[in-house]
């Protein structure tokens, strides 16, 4: 399998992509991996989530024996939106490179780690292809307008320090670290962190959106209020379950 998926103790799901003979590369086989990845994620009520490449790559793009096909383009585009519009926290423990579809990868995600082998390239320019609105935006929501440019247009590959420095990387560290902090994240409460990403991710929405709205008041008259009330005047870690 071109992916694999797994749901621990922790509540922590890891999609991890295995074709290390390609460098993780992306092909339909591998997007089509990634979307069922999340379903099942979805449905084992995984409360984080952990992205990552096996052997020394995160992903390496796509892979050149498909990428100029109709149905890959349609595959890449399905899983990116598929992991990012996962309702709880995901992780990318970006362990080597992230080029192109790597990157788009990478910034499908909430929050990326990267180990000190990790690098991100977006060189479109190079091969005369392009990538859609939704990656150059998120990309420069992300890392700003300055380093966005420099990784569009000047085709520049960004290492872990200067992607830290930016805003791209949100940590410095290992594949373990990316999860410890996973694991951390399913421990708070599902809602609100649910309502931020929905705020933080649909920037194009005013603030009396329904949507929003609803998920806000949800987050006030949730369950998981009272058990942090009653958690912090207990003096003891709060359980939420998310209703």
């Amino acid at each position: 399998m071109a992916v694999h998926v797994r749901v621990g103790d922790d509540r922590v799901g890891t999609i991890e992509l295995d074709r290390p003979e390609r460098r993780n590369a992306l092909n339909v086989e591998t997007c089509e991996g990634i979307v069922a990845a999340v379903e099942q994620v979805r449905a084992e009520r995984a409360r984080a989530v952990v992205v990552t490449g096996s052997g020394t790559s995160f992903c390496s793009g796509a892979d050149f024996g498909e990428v100029y096909g109709e149905h890959f383009t349609t595959a890449l585009y399905a899983a990116l939106q598929a992991v990012f519009t996962l309702p709880v926290p995901v992780v990318a423990a970006v362990n080597g490179p992230a080029i192109g579809g790597g990157t788009q990868l990478a910034i499908a995600c909430d929050l990326r780690v990267a180990a000190e082998g990790a690098r991100f390239a977006v060189p479109t320019a190079r091969l005369g292809v392009a990538v859609d609105p939704w990656t150059i935006r998120r990309l420069e929501q992300l890392a700003g307008g300055a380093l966005a440019r420099s990784v569009l247009i000047g085709c520049e590959t960004v290492g872990p320090e200067l992607a830290h420095a930016r805003g791209l990387v949100d940590r410095l560290g290992s594949p373990a670290d990316a999860h410890a902090w996973a694991a951390e994240l399913a421990g708070l409460a599902p809602l609100t962190l649910a309502y931020n990403k929905q705020v933080l991710d649909r920037v194009d929405l005013p603030a009396s959106d329904p949507v929003l709205t609803g998920a806000f008041a949800a987050c006030w008259s949730s369950a998981d209020l009272a058990e942090g009330r009653a958690a912090r005047a207990e003096k003891r870690a709060p359980a939420f379950e998310g209703r």
